[in-house]
């Protein structure tokens, strides 16, 4: 009971350790570092290094939470891999890939054994277990992040060969480390524990790697099982962290069971298992789309508490010993990636600019490898947590440079498609319409009411012969290029309407987001499926059908605020005006002495919007929705932009 006792005060302190280790992870992120070394600093600050909120003792008690997380990590490995997205590149992936997992174990394994003498917890070791050790060192060295690639790739919107490879060759890796390190902790435990190395040893290595991959064929269908059951998206969560636990007990079990039955022991690899579960599911099953959402939503909770718990187990006075080799073996893997890059580069006939910025993209680690510096803790005492805080040291190091190496790698091929810097207010609001319609020219007319300067953009000669507009600036352009929108002045618009196809539409927000960076993009939607592809772009989709369900609904629930939205009140009007005058910068809103009959709803700042009271202070920038009578907030509007 005592024991049950202090293993709730122990989690208890835990979630509010994880709770401020959110807080720290968003802090990092404010600039633009990862997440998860503001989640691994808040660790180190609560463990027993610093101010010992935990101890070594209740660290030990937390162990089933790592063990829940690095299933969880392996299962998010093996989503990654699917296989139609790699068919096109697979030749140039597996060269390169193969020419990765060789130049680094090579490199790394020589350089750690080279450098052991100076590594406190390997001095005292022989040779071959010197061996084993930097063998095993080195295949965790193989390991990337698919995570950070991917949130990369999406940031830049990066498209081609040279991305399209750097992702295949990140997930391909994370697969092949998984097997790595299984053989290398085979062997590493073979030797450590004077077992040697002889032929049954080496078939008892396989017969346990195939008793691992029909283990993980059954857990594949028991994950299966549970996202067909028809229940909540938490249950169903929560229940394949509990599966992902159970291999560790499945694990655990049969090693002490042969151990006291049998002359050897079998030992499973829980994190292999899990992998090629959750590889067979998301390639082979109907339920991929689903299972990727689970993990993604799940994700952040879990990286949380295990970031956290490694941070807190981080041995300080190891690392002080340890650090300049953690710097030397970061040195070494950038080299042998460099290396093997550019070998399986040219063998896969890869272009040269390409094989020489390849290294750039490769860099990146986190999840994964820490899951496996900590298995090495959690199987080995005695050295184990001490060759843990060195690699652990190593991966914070490529997590930190990785994402920026990446991205400059992105930029320089030219596959980075990223919005463009939005142009300043120029005092003058323009609009663009593409699309010669009865509504678009009736908006160009509504626009033109209120003091906008709007051009109409027609591609088909037809609708040109059949609307006679002559009230209105239409230009007639057959084929949409950068050059000649940017000839009918797109670079000083500050709002652009399409109203074409779906197909049209994205083709114009696209090349507006990437050329010119306008804000506001207003397009017309006919097939609710492509909303997702507009909304990543920040377009502000209308589809009609349910548009009007929407508005019949806000005129039911506040028919006076809808009609003046609308315009239906003659003598109101609501606008968004930026503040550019630098007289009214950083004036509260108490002190603005505005018309009585006009009120702010709302300012935004940094695409965020703020809730307002009289003591905000509005800022150079700040877009203010203002209400009010139309003569009134004309005067509001030539105060704020003069």
């Amino acid at each position: 009971m005592e024991n049950m006792r202090e293993l709730i005060l122990i989690l208890l302190t835990f979630l509010v350790i994880a709770l401020a280790s959110q807080r720290f992870g968003q802090f990092f992120g404010r600039f633009n570092l990862p997440k998860i070394s503001g989640f691994l600093v808040a660790g180190v600050v609560s463990g027993p290094f610093v101010l010992g909120i935990f101890s070594s003792e209740s660290l030990d008690s937390l162990r089933f939470i790592e063990e829940f997380a690095l299933a969880f990590i392996a299962f998010a490995a093996g989503s990654e891999l699917y296989l139609p997205e790699l068919r096109g590149k697979l030749r140039s992936i597996g060269w390169i890939t193969a020419s990765l997992v060789i130049t680094t174990l090579i490199l790394g394994t020589g350089a750690i054994f080279f450098m052991s003498t100076w590594v406190p917890f390997m001095s005292s070791m022989g040779t071959v277990e010197r061996a084993a050790v930097a063998f095993l060192a080195a295949s965790i060295m193989v390991a990337r992040s698919p995570s950070v690639a991917i949130a990369v790739i999406n940031e830049l919107r990066a498209k081609g060969s040279f991305t399209q490879i750097a992702l295949g060759v990140t997930v391909i890796s994370d697969v092949v480390v998984i097997f790595m390190f299984a053989l290398a902790a085979s062997v590493a435990d073979a030797v450590l524990t004077d077992v040697g190395l002889h032929i049954g040893l080496i078939l008892l290595l396989l017969f346990e790697l195939v008793l691992s991959l029909a283990v993980a064929y059954v857990y594949s269908k028991l994950l299966e099982l549970i996202l067909r059951i028809n229940t909540r998206r938490w249950v169903k969560a929560g229940l394949i962290l509990l599966l992902g636990y159970s291999v560790y007990l499945l694990s655990s079990f049969v090693r002490d069971y042969t151990h006291t039955h049998l002359p050897f022991e079998i030992l499973l690899e829980p994190l292999l298992i899990c992998m090629v579960a959750s590889f067979i599911v998301n390639n082979w099953s109907s339920y991929r789309s689903e299972f990727s959402h689970l993990l993604h939503e799940t994700g952040s909770l879990v990286y949380i508490a295990f970031f956290t718990l490694v941070g807190a187990e981080l041995k300080l006075d190891v690392l002080a010993d340890v650090w300049l080799i953690a710097l030397a073996v970061f040195g070494v893997r950038i080299f042998s990636i460099f290396i093997g890059s550019m070998i399986g580069g040219a063998a896969a006939g890869e272009p040269m600019k390409h094989n020489r910025l390849r290294w750039m993209v490769l860099v990146t680690q986190a999840g994964v490898a820490l899951g496996l510096a900590k298995e090495v803790g959690v199987e080995f005492a005695g050295w184990g947590e001490a060759f843990a805080t060195m690699i652990i040291a190593v991966v914070v190091l490529n997590e930190i440079v990785g994402p920026i190496t990446f991205k400059s790698a992105i930029l320089r091929v030219g596959e980075a498609h990223a919005k463009h810097e939005t142009p300043e207010f120029s005092g003058v609001r323009d609009a663009i319409i593409f699309g010669l319609r009865p509504q678009s020219v009736s908006l160009a007319r509504q626009l033109l009411q209120h003091n906008w300067h709007v051009k109409m953009l027609c591609m088909l000669p037809k609708q040109m012969d059949e609307m006679d507009v002559p009230d209105l600036n239409v230009v007639y352009m057959p084929e949409l290029t950068v050059a000649g929108l940017r000839e009918l002045g797109m670079a000083e618009a500050d709002a652009v309407v399409t109203m074409q196809s779906d197909e049209e539409n994205y083709q114009v927000c696209e090349m507006v987001y990437e050329h010119f960076g306008t804000e506001t993009m207003v397009a017309r939607l006919h097939d609710r499926a492509n909303y997702d592809k507009f909304n990543q772009l920040g377009v502000l989709v209308v589809e009609p059908r349910t548009a009007v369900v929407s508005l019949l609904e806000h005129f039911v629930r506040a028919p006076a605020g809808t009609s003046l939205l609308l315009g239906m009140q003659e003598t109101q009007d609501i606008v968004d005006i930026e503040l550019q005058n630098p007289e009214l910068n950083n004036i509260t809103i108490r002190d603005l002495r505005l018309p009585l009959d006009v009120l702010i709803l709302s300012v935004q700042r940094d695409k965020q919007s703020l809730i307002t009271h009289g003591y905000t202070r509005l800022k150079l920038g700040d877009k203010v929705t203002v209400v009010g009578k139309m003569d009134k907030v004309a005067e509001v509007m030539l105060r704020f932009e003069a």
